[in-house]
């Protein structure tokens, strides 16, 4: 099947998880259109990679690994609890470090570029920490190794140069920002305010950084 399908499957899942959550804040019961769209959706960019030929290469291969955690990540979300919530973190994390692996096989060569997107990814992560900090609670370790990662992540998403390219991929750089800025909405949900503003916003731009790294194996 072609990858297209699938993507307009997960735009199609992505509008009634955002129906769902709308719902959720205006406290009508969304809960089982909750749990039927958001793991549908994630399945569906799965796909896409796989579709696209994921399992033919090494880089597709680790993106792959790195979009099924997600997955598993985007289900231990959908419950409230401290608990899954710590397990979602650590199933992104590993999500995240497998698009590491996905950028670093490419064989990449130190530029200009990765050292200014790497400074830059340290200040972002520094910022958003200060922001949260006195928020955070007993989740200041945990978010903290987190925002560490997903700073790398980025970081070496400037290396990636999949296929027969060697110049970095605008399109994987793209997607590993998008995912990092939707991280923003989910900190500021979980710890600031929790609103239907933050899912507005925050799951298109996740699902679509999503589809953009799966594109691009």
């Amino acid at each position: 099947m072609s990858q297209n399908i699938f993507i307009i499957v997960c735009i199609i899942f992505v509008g009634l998880l955002i129906i769902a959550e709308y719902r959720a804040a205006k406290r009508l019961d969304s809960g089982f259109l909750k749990w039927v769209a958001k793991p549908a959706a994630s399945l569906a960019f799965v796909l896409v990679a796989l579709t696209g030929g994921a399992l033919d290469t090494t880089y597709g291969c680790w993106i792959l690994i790195g979009l099924v955690f997600c997955l598993l990540g985007d289900v231990f979300l959908i419950p409230t609890g401290a608990r899954t919530f710590l397990a979602g973190m650590g199933a992104f994390a590993i999500g995240h470090l497998a698009y590491v692996g996905a950028f670093l096989s490419t064989g990449p060569e130190i530029s200009g570029l990765f050292l200014i997107g790497s400074a830059g990814m340290a200040g972002f992560a520094i910022l958003a920490l200060r922001w949260l900090w006195p928020n955070l609670a007993e989740f200041k370790w945990p978010v903290t190794v987190y925002s560490a990662i997903i700073a790398i992540m980025v970081a070496t998403s400037f290396l990636a140069a999949p296929g027969q390219s060697s110049a970095p991929n605008w399109v994987v750089i793209a997607g590993a920002l998008g995912f990092a800025i939707s991280d923003i909405a989910v900190s500021r949900d979980k710890f600031i305010t929790h609103q239907f503003f933050n899912k507005s916003w925050g799951l298109p731009l996740y699902f679509g950084a999503q589809l953009l790294l799966a594109s691009s194996v």
